[in-house]
């Protein structure tokens, strides 16, 4: 595995994401959501990401969350299209600040296709974000069980769903139709065995 150098940009970019997300904490809990883009971020360099990729991981969900495509011009400009691009491909949406995202299954029906033809670093970035959610995930489940599922905003019964979107996901990082890169697979080993101990777990309950 090559060695990842990480120079002033990387730090430029790691305040950044502090600059765009300050306000905001993970759903439900009281955490800085900061925590969740350095776990990201953390996931995508041990897999070999480049510098490009470990950046674009810091701000996967600038434009997303903290303010649509004004906020990913701004990335494009300070950090290049290379980082923009792999942002863009792992948003759901992009909505102006104050405004609404589409109803979640349209969004997620959207990204799941669109995950289908993106490229490797997005795949990457993107297998290390759902990764870090479903981790977060099952540990709060082992803790308080389904009522972890209550956290998300979706029609429907809120397990089926969420369980479906990683399933999905894990289906498209997988397929041999996606782009090829080895570095996906250490994500996607934890990936698959999160969602089998969560199928399991069901069974026994059974």
């Amino acid at each position: 595995m090559a060695k990842t150098i990480l120079s002033a940009d990387f730090l430029r970019a790691l305040l950044d994401a502090e600059h765009y997300h300050r306000a905001q904490v993970r759903n439900s809990t009281e955490i800085p959501y900061l925590s969740h883009l350095l776990g990201v971020c953390s996931l995508v360099i041990e897999a070999g990401g480049s510098e490009t990729e470990a950046i674009a991981a810091l701000l996967h969900d600038a434009a997303e969350d903290a303010g649509g495509r004004q906020a990913l011009e701004a990335i494009r400009q300070n950090y290049g299209s290379p980082v923009a691009d792999i942002v863009e491909g792992c948003s759901d949406a992009l909505p102006d600040p104050g405004t609404k995202k589409p109803p979640w299954a349209e969004r997620k029906e959207k990204y799941i296709q669109h995950l289908r033809s993106a490229d490797k670093s997005t795949l990457l970035v993107s297998a290390a974000d759902k990764l870090h959610n479903l981790r977060a995930i099952h540990s709060d489940y082992t803790e308080i069980g389904d009522q972890v599922f209550q956290r998300f905003k979706m029609e429907g019964d809120k397990r089926a769903l969420t369980l479906w979107y990683y399933r999905s996901l894990l289906d498209v990082y997988l397929d041999p139709r996606s782009a090829a890169d080895a570095r996906r697979r250490r994500l996607t080993t934890e990936l698959g065995s999160i969602l089998h101990g969560f199928d399991s777990q069901v069974a026994i309950a059974s």
